[in-house]
């Protein structure tokens, strides 16, 4: 478990963060923690196959994470069975961290991805982390 010091870094050292599971939908909290972010000032870049190509955040919408291009960090809003093959190739992609957001836990893949020297923070949402550390 991450403290609140290593959530600080993390958040103060990331600029670019893909948003995997991202959706359109103004009520689902993937839009809604993808704009937050947006207005805190990161480049949010929005991951979604179904919406590939439509305009998001200032950014076009992508349909899988290899497409994003670099990034920081990737933020993981899909069910846990699906997490691992995200951390996967965010391993494989060279991503610094692997968010996995509240009620997203896959202990193997956060393991194979601190194995290979990524940051984890699993089932915690940084749109509540932000406030909490005055950020």
């Amino acid at each position: 478990m991450p403290s609140d010091a290593d959530i600080r870094d993390i958040l103060t050292s990331v600029k670019t963060i893909a948003l995997v599971g991202w959706s359109p939908k103004p009520d689902r909290p993937s839009h809604r923690v993808a704009e937050f972010l947006k207005r805190k000032g990161y480049r949010v870049i929005p991951v979604n196959p179904g919406h590939a190509g439509q305009t998001a955040l200032g950014e076009t919408v992508v349909a899988t994470l290899a497409e994003a291009g670099p990034v920081d960090m990737v933020d993981i809003f899909r069910r846990s069975e699906e997490a691992g093959a995200v951390a996967d190739e965010a391993v494989r992609l060279g991503v610094k961290v692997v968010w996995m957001q509240i009620g997203v836990v896959d202990e193997a893949a956060a393991s194979r991805a601190r194995n290979a020297g990524l940051k984890v923070v699993m089932n915690r949402c940084p749109a509540i982390e932000i406030p909490h550390l005055g950020l």
